[in-house]
């Protein structure tokens, strides 16, 4: 299933430029960064769970946020991409 991940973390000191890198790092393992904190991941439901909760643990729940939307496995009739930053494949080949 492809899950968008959206996340505000809040950067006034250290901890939370700290927070947000791990969270962004973390995102980085699992998916393909389509925004500055928006997060595009193919997962099967082991890895979603296992995401999530590695991320609630990272947040500071009373200053940050996080966003999850489910677009399921048919999920390229619901992505309309207009702009710069060409579209990507989540299930294509990758090329390093």
């Amino acid at each position: 299933m492809l899950v968008l991940i959206t996340y505000d973390v809040n950067t006034e000191d250290a901890a939370g430029r700290k927070r947000l890198r791990k969270v962004a790092k973390e995102c980085v393992n699992y998916g393909q960064r389509v925004q500055n904190s928006v997060f595009e991941c193919l997962l099967d439901a082991a890895q979603y769970a296992m995401l999530k909760h590695k991320l609630e643990a990272l947040i500071d729940k009373s200053r940050d946020s996080l966003r999850f939307y489910n677009l399921g496995n048919h999920y390229q009739s619901r992505i309309e991409h207009i702009g710069t930053k060409e579209s990507y494949e989540p299930e294509g080949v990758l090329i390093l």
